[in-house]
This record gives C-alpha cells, structure tokens and sequence, in this order.
C-alpha cells in the first residue's frame, strides 16, 4: 500500500518495531543485516582506524541517534565508523543497531554521510535529513512561525502537531481517524491542517484545498474541520467534472454560501495561500502526504492506516518528543 507522493519514495518494512524516522536509514540497515548472532550479543569493537575524520564527533552522532531512535528503549547501537570521504569535508557514518529483545541478535548496518557544515546527512536513497544534537529545532520553528492553517485543539503551541495533507489523498482519507485519535490522546495538543496538494498526480487537489481555506475564511476553523471530513468522505466524486459540485455541497452542508465560497475560492489571495502552504512543505522537505510534524518532528502518518507502523510506536515517539521538548525547556 502506497502513500501519496511526489516523488518515488523508499518506504519500509523496518528492521525493528515500525519506526517512522529516518526511513532511508533504517531501510538501509534492513538491507544490510548480518546473520543472526548466536551468542550473548555484544556489538563487534570497531578497529580505531574507523575514526579518521575530523567530524562529526562521535558525541554529535550519539546525541542524534539517541533523538532519532531513542523512543524504543529496545533499541541499542554502535557507531562502527566516521571516516573521510574523497569530497572535502564529507563524511561517512556507520552504525550497527539491533533490537535488544530479539533474541538472535541480528545486527543490522546503517550509514549514511554528514555534509561539511554537520547540519544534515545524505541517506542512501539521496534523501537529505536534518543532523546534529537537535535535528527537528529548524523544522519546530518554521512551522511555529508559518503554520498557520485551520486549527483546533488547546491554544498553547507547546505541543503542536502539523498535518500536511491533499484532499485528493487515498491515504489522507484514511488517515483522518487516526488524527482523531491523536487528538483525542494527546488533549493537549495544538493541531494544524496545511494543504498539500499533490497536483502532478491530483488534478482537483488545489481547488479543493482553495475550496477548505475560503471555508475557514468564511466560517471559521470549526466549519473548515466540518468540511473537511465532508470532503474527504465523498473523495471519489473529486474528477474535473463533478468536483465543484461536490465541494459546493461540503460548503452548504457547513452552512455556507457555496456560491461565495466558489467565487472566493478563484481568487488571486486565495491561491497564494495554497500555494504558501505548499512553498511551507516543500521548504519542510515533505515529498509525501500525509506527513505529521510533532515538534518539527517528521512522522508518515499514512503508515499507521497501512499497518506498516503500529499506533501504539507512534505514540511511544510522540511521547519521546515531548519529553526531550520538555527537558529542553
């Protein structure tokens, strides 16, 4: 089962418990695991020879590691290597990660390279992630001062979940329950719905998301959250020749004009908001919907609806989150 998305993606069946962090990495782990271990595990000493690059130190990647895989606490790693790489002031990291409570011991081996700056890392796949003791503080920010889509839930920021989303979106629809979820487990919780809409693939995905910023606009955030759930229930009507009829009728049943919203809707303010949502997500990196922030925190949330990351890691690294964020307070 796919998500949406924009480009091709290397989605995962994890090595260990669904995790939904660095993808790329740990699907480079899985794919190059070693053979059960048969004895009481211990990870292999790497030879110092490993260690001849200058950075990042092995302080910088433990402190990563330790936010990007520390919400399992079955988890244990070992960094193998920091080494140079032919291009200037790149290197390349290796860890061995296994789970502690699988019994065999199988060590898996992830790496990935650290840019000159240690602000990001190259993943296999040739994704680019955020590196260094704190990878999600840019992302908290952005979304804290640009987010600024319909919202419900407490008034306080201090935990804020950012859904980017595309009404057009399979997987968005059935993802919606499992927000509910969410919110209904994490009360106090600031959430925001951004638009993405995914029009290579999507052709009423814009107008739609037109259509949901000129309801929140005209009615309020409540009415957009009722449209929404319209919207996304009757998904299947949204083709170039029955779309506005369907998102005028969400419009009605919310109480609104859906002639004003329609007309509102075509209007240059209007899609220059879609489009600043989108500009927000492509700036976040965000290839694929939906993607939920925690804290700056990426997660694929689509892969909770495909079984593919159990509800109960998801919220164990929710949980994670919130307690660095409180710790770092």
């Amino acid at each position: 089962m796919r998500l949406c998305t924009t480009v091709k993606q290397l989605l995962i069946a994890v090595l260990v418990a669904a995790s939904a962090v660095s993808p790329a990495l740990l699907a480079s782990a899985q794919q190059n695991a070693s053979s059960p271990s048969q004895t009481p595990f211990k990870f292999p000493t790497p030879p110092p020879s490993n260690f001849d690059a200058a950075s990042p130190s092995r302080a910088a990647v433990e402190a990563f590691l330790k936010i990007v895989w520390g919400y399992d606490s079955n988890r244990a790693w070992s960094i193998w290597a920091i080494q140079k790489t032919p291009a200037p002031g790149v290197s390349r990291v290796v860890v061995e990660v296994t789970q502690t409570n699988d019994p065999q011991h199988h060590i898996a081996t992830a790496a990935f390279l650290v840019t000159p700056d240690g602000k990001h890392l190259i993943a296999p796949d040739l994704s680019i992630e955020s590196f260094g003791a704190h990878p999600y503080a840019e992302a908290h920010q952005m979304l804290l001062s640009r987010a600024d889509g319909p919202s419900r839930g407490a008034a306080s920021k201090n935990i804020e979940l950012v859904e980017f989303a595309d009404f057009q979106c399979p997987h968005c629809r059935i993802t919606e329950p499992i927000i509910e979820r969410l919110l209904t487990d994490f009360p106090q919780s600031h959430f925001v719905f951004e638009n993405f809409p995914l029009t290579s693939i999507h052709s009423e995905a814009f107008k739609a998301a037109a259509y949901g910023v000129c309801v929140a606009q005209e009615g309020g955030d409540a009415d957009f959250f009722k449209f929404a759930d319209i919207v996304f229930a009757n998904q299947a009507q949204l083709a170039p020749d029955s779309s506005d009829m369907v998102l005028g009728n969400a419009a009605t049943k919310v109480g609104l004009s859906a002639a004003k919203v329609g007309a509102c809707s075509y209007s240059p303010a209007t899609k220059a908001a879609v489009n600043a949502s989108i500009q927000l997500a492509k700036d976040l990196n965000v290839d694929e919907t939906p993607t939920l922030f925690v804290n700056g925190r990426p997660i694929p949330v689509g892969q909770v609806a495909s079984g593919q990351l159990p509800y109960d890691t998801l919220k164990e690294i929710i949980d994670y989150q919130i307690k660095l964020d409180g710790e770092g307070q």
